[in-house]
Formats: structure tokens, C-alpha cells, sequence
């Protein structure tokens, strides 16, 4: 898929899910949160860039760790979660916080003026991981650190069937290798690419719990990144989809009706050449 075409399906895309992706997704991603944050070594009084923001989900546990002294810029490429997020912000009344509409691949930012960068769960999205990573090497201070987190191999995340399902109905187009940041190496490679040192790349299993088939398939059809297929489904298209998809996580069904499904994230940490 062209870069052009595959940015505008992830931009109109989220557009589509901005209202529903902080609830559907705040509980079941923490655990990759929390290795992002720990990863970070976040100080107060710093400046964090964070790509792929979306609604906030990982951004105001950012601006609590740096405190008032620091700063927060927090980008997406869809401009309704960038709305959300900073509506989020003035009615939490976060004043180091701001939110700017800008791609990975293209950020509208200062050389060298951050001392982190952050990215949960955005970079496989992005047409060209390598360009993301060498923009937020620019956007970095010397010395300064990236945390990135990922999706890990497909072949470890039982909710995975979503593609092949929605695409047997209405072409999906999310991206044609979601998944390739996620096999063993590769991401601390393309950070080698881009000139970070002291790679550091952490495979970890988690589960994402679901209290009912009623949330899982909310998250995963209106506020995940199949949304703009889910909106081009006849009636009938979206309960085959619904019905195939809990049929592939079946085994992670628990009796009262809620779900485990395990996943996998890799996460990232490197450092700018100081």
C-alpha cells in the first residue's frame, strides 16, 4: 500500500475510534503501560515527546512524573483523539501538557530539544517504523532516551483473528505488516538503523482481560484499528464478524463470561549518542 493511502486509512481511522478507545482500552493495555513507564526512568522536570498519544491513555501518568516543572507535547496523527485528549487536558487542568495533530514519520518539532520520547503501542502503524525512529532521534537531546512498545508475534496474541475475519468481509488496510515490529530483533535493529546506542529490546507475555463479549467486541471493532472496515458492514456482515471473532478467542472465555486473551508486547529503550 502506498504511504499516502495508509496514512490517511490510520488517520480517518482513529478519527472513527477516538470516542471509544479510552474506555474500551485503558484497563486491558496497562500492562504494556507500565513497562513503558518504567522503561522511561521519567524525572521530574524533564520534556517527553509522546507519538501516537491518542486519547491520553499512557500521556497524564507522563505529566504527573515529570510534575509542573516539566513538559509534555503530546502528538497524533488523528485529530479527533488529539480533540479528546485536549479536552481531557483543560478539564483535568493539567498546565504542562499540550497536544499537537503531527506524524511519527514527519514531526513538527525542534532538533535535539527532548529528553525523552515515547511511543505505546503507535509505531507499527506508521508506513516506515525506520523514518519514525530517526525523527524521534532528531527530536531528542543528546543523551536523551526512547521507550517504545509494540505488539510482539502474531502468533502470540490470541485476539490476532480479527484481520483475516474482517478482511473476508470488508478490506481492512491497517497495515499490511502490523506485526513485523513485533518479531524477535527486528525493532532493536531498526534503532541501530537510526543511530540509537545501548539498545535494550524486552519480549514480555501478558493477558488483557475483557469483562464481557460485549466490551471485547466494542475494543476491538469501534475502538480499535479495524473501525473504518467496521463502518462499511452491513448488519449482517457485522454479526458474522462478531460471531467468527468470539469464536477464535473461545478458549479464552472464562464461565461468568468475561475474557482472558494473552498477548505479547516488545518494548524498546535506547539512548541518542550523547
Amino acid at each position: 500500500m502506498q504511504s499516502k493511502l495508509q496514512l490517511r486509512v490510520q488517520r480517518y481511522g482513529w478519527d472513527a475510534a477516538a470516542h471509544y478507545y479510552q474506555s474500551s482500552w485503558q484497563q486491558a493495555l496497562q500492562p504494556a503501560h507500565d513497562a513503558l513507564m518504567s522503561l522511561a526512568n521519567l524525572d521530574e522536570g524533564q520534556s517527553v515527546l509522546e507519538i501516537a498519544s491518542g486519547t491520553g491513555l499512557v500521556t497524564f501518568r507522563v505529566a504527573r512524573a515529570v510534575g509542573e516543572c516539566g513538559k509534555v507535547l503530546a502528538t497524533d496523527l488523528s485529530g479527533e483523539m488529539v480533540l479528546v485528549l485536549s479536552q481531557l487536558v483543560q478539564d483535568y487542568g493539567f498546565e504542562n501538557m499540550s497536544c499537537s495533530r503531527m506524524g511519527a514519520e514527519a514531526l513538527d518539532v525542534q532538533a535535539s530539544s527532548f529528553d525523552r520520547v515515547i511511543c505505546a503501542l503507535g509505531l507499527m502503524y506508521t508506513p516506515s517504523p525506520e523514518q519514525a525512529l530517526r525523527e524521534m532521534y532528531r527530536a531528542l537531546s543528546p543523551g536523551g532516551r526512547i521507550v517504545v512498545t509494540v505488539w510482539g508475534e502474531r502468533r502470540n496474541c490470541g485476539w490476532a483473528e480479527i484481520f483475516p475475519i474482517v478482511d473476508a468481509q470488508v478490506q481492512s488496510d491497517v497495515c499490511p505488516l502490523f506485526f513485523a515490529t513485533g518479531n524477535k530483533g527486528t525493532l532493536a535493529q531498526m534503532a541501530q538503523n537510526a543511530g540509537f546506542e545501548r539498545v535494550e529490546e524486552i519480549r514480555t507475555s501478558e493477558i488483557m482481560y475483557f469483562g464481557s463479549a460485549s466490551e471485547l467486541l466494542i475494543a476491538m471493532l469501534d475502538g480499535g484499528p479495524v473501525v473504518l472496515a467496521n463502518k462499511r458492514f452491513s448488519p449482517e456482515a457485522r454479526l458474522a464478524v462478531e460471531d467468527q471473532f468470539l469464536t477464535s478467542v473461545i478458549d479464552y472465555q472464562l464461565p461468568d463470561g468475561s475474557y482472558h486473551i494473552p498477548c505479547e508486547f516488545v518494548s524498546l529503550a535506547a539512548t541518542k549518542r550523547a
